[in-house]
């Protein structure tokens, strides 16, 4: 695969010292999956907001509330969005560079955010419409960040710490949710103190003052704020040296790179047949019988992990706020006017991230190189399921009044093991096992299998969580199986991606060559001195 040069910069970057660099690559690379994690914390808080405010039905004894067809779209869209980015970025990243494409992803994300908060029309059916244009292509750039971030981050690492590289990218995503909590309470408090206004059960027209539209609109547009501080040092970034070495095949400008940006010098020399052994190597192309003989098991197991994960992690997310307010951690919403609602909603979701999902995050980073990406994923599939089951068989259990906390404490934990365990994992292991023609490519597959069941988690779980009994589902939904039983499928679900994750091989400690297989054709090129690539 490699001529002499391109071999010595790949050991060159294999055992490179950890520098700052690196540190300032996991920032700018991690502020998309930042923005991904803000959106996703914010809109279902504003979803309850905006239900109140174009929804509204006169004399209802309860505030109104967004159309399931309604719900389904604003939550759903962004997520068609980013399956079709994680596509179409991945594949343009292995076609173009990485870095020709980086800045695109984040301008989208910039400008989408703003053009959300910005949302209008004369009816609440044309605001909701532009808010889901400009929300799928929010989506589409959030996207695009996962194959890119993931691949460059890891085309960077050295091969003793590039697992907690490409974790503390992830990472991101839990100072993103953190932000949206502090964010929507600082936004609803700060309205709420100036705009004083009674419980929706006092004056139901009086509970959300007019000023309530625009606290969904900062909310949503300061999402682009972050994208915004990084943008410049995206554009700055080189290509990967690994990508200009290996795919554009250009070692001399690679070893360029390197000794600008982390100070390696490496003697790049362009032997003669280096070009005939690339061409000879390089000869399979993607999802071609060679390809499948090598990895069609890697990706079958990496997008299928992905996938069962995440219509478990997607539909807990989406129907949080309503487990609050079924175990008592939220008052009635006839009892509140909207910006209470909103900071009550934010304050909780808040804790759970706190105290369940971002320690999840670090515990990942943390401990990633040193047990291997196998078996943390393994942890976390086998925890969620024990903590689901623990949550669903006894559901009624934990309904009652003096229950409430233990309930929150293993809802908590399921989310701690989803970070520490498989949201991490398969976010990290397919920009590590294919080769580099195809990473980009493979992790976007991967990751669009895992948004596809986000979006079956999306849509599904709004209608199957639904109460058994028709007199007690929310309006416009028909019965669902109930919450218990929704438990017990995502239960189910988690046992599956246990099973299927003994598809996944281990690249703990291993270069990326070698797990790919890129090593070997370099072992055929130059038979000698080429063992520890």
């Amino acid at each position: 695969m490699a001529a002499k040069g391109q071999v010595d910069l790949l050991l060159k970057l294999d055992h490179a010292k950890t520098q700052l660099y690196h540190i300032k690559a996991v920032i700018i690379s991690g502020m998309g999956f930042f923005t991904d994690a803000y959106d996703l914390f914010c809109i279902s808080l504003v979803t309850k907001l905006l239900g109140r405010i174009y929804y509204q039905v006169e004399g209802s004894p309860k505030p109104g509330i967004l159309p399931p067809n309604v719900a389904a779209a604003v939550n759903g869209v962004a997520l068609c969005g980013t399956l079709a980015g994680q596509l179409f970025f991945g594949w343009l990243g292995d076609k173009l560079g990485r870095k020709r494409v980086f800045g695109i992803t984040l301008l989208l994300m910039m400008i989408s955010s703003v053009g959300s908060g910005l949302s209008f029309g004369s009816s609440p059916k044309t605001v909701m419409a532009t808010l889901c244009f400009f929300r799928f292509w929010l989506g589409f750039g959030i996207g695009g960040d996962y194959p890119l971030s993931a691949t460059i981050m890891a085309e960077y690492s050295n091969k003793k710490t590039r697992g907690a590289f490409i974790a503390a990218v992830f990472a991101m995503q839990g100072f993103g949710i953190l932000a949206g909590g502090v964010v929507a309470m600082a936004v609803s408090a700060t309205f709420g103190a100036v705009y004083k206004a009674p419980a929706y059960s006092v004056d139901p027209v009086g509970s959300t003052v007019p000023q309530a539209d625009y606290v969904w609109r900062i909310i949503l547009m300061l999402g682009a704020l972050p994208a915004a501080l990084t943008y410049y040092w995206r554009l700055k970034m080189p290509e990967t040296p690994r990508y200009t070495a290996l795919v554009a095949k250009n070692a001399e400008k690679a070893s360029r790179d390197m000794s600008k940006v982390m100070g390696i010098e490496v003697q790049a020399q362009k032997e003669a047949g280096e070009e005939k052994v690339i061409n000879k190597s390089n000869s399979f192309g993607l999802l071609s019988e060679e390809f499948l003989r090598r990895h069609g098991l890697h990706l079958l197991g990496t997008a299928s992990t992905w996938f069962l994960l995440d219509i478990a992690y997607y539909s807990q997310n989406l129907f949080q706020k309503d487990i609050f307010s079924a175990v008592g951690w939220l008052p009635r919403a006839n009892t509140m006017n909207a910006m209470e609602e909103l900071f009550k909603i934010a304050r909780a979701q808040f804790l759970i991230a706190l105290c369940g999902t971002v320690p999840g995050y670090w515990f990942t980073v943390f401990l990633i190189d040193h047990i291997g990406r196998f078996t943390i994923q393994l942890i976390g599939f086998f925890f969620m399921t024990v903590f689901m089951f623990v949550l669903a068989i006894p559901y009624h259990h934990w309904t009652l009044k003096e229950n409430n906390i233990g309930f929150v404490v293993i809802y908590g934990l399921t989310f701690f093991f989803a970070n520490f365990g498989p949201n991490s994992t398969t976010f990290i292991v397919p920009a590590e096992i294919f080769p580099a023609r195809f990473r980009s490519t493979c992790h976007g597959i991967s990751a669009a299998a895992g948004k596809a069941g986000a979006i079956i988690g999306a849509f599904g779980f709004l209608y199957a969580a639904q109460n058994q009994d028709k007199s007690k589902v929310d309006p416009g939904y028909p019965a669902g199986i109930g919450m218990k039983n929704s438990l017990m499928v995502l239960g189910m679900m988690n046992v599956l991606g246990f099973l299927l994750t003994f598809l996944v091989p281990e690249p703990k400690g291993r270069s990326l060559e070698e797990i790919s297989g890129e090593s070997e054709e370099v072992d055929q090129a130059h038979p000698t001195g080429v063992e520890t690539v």
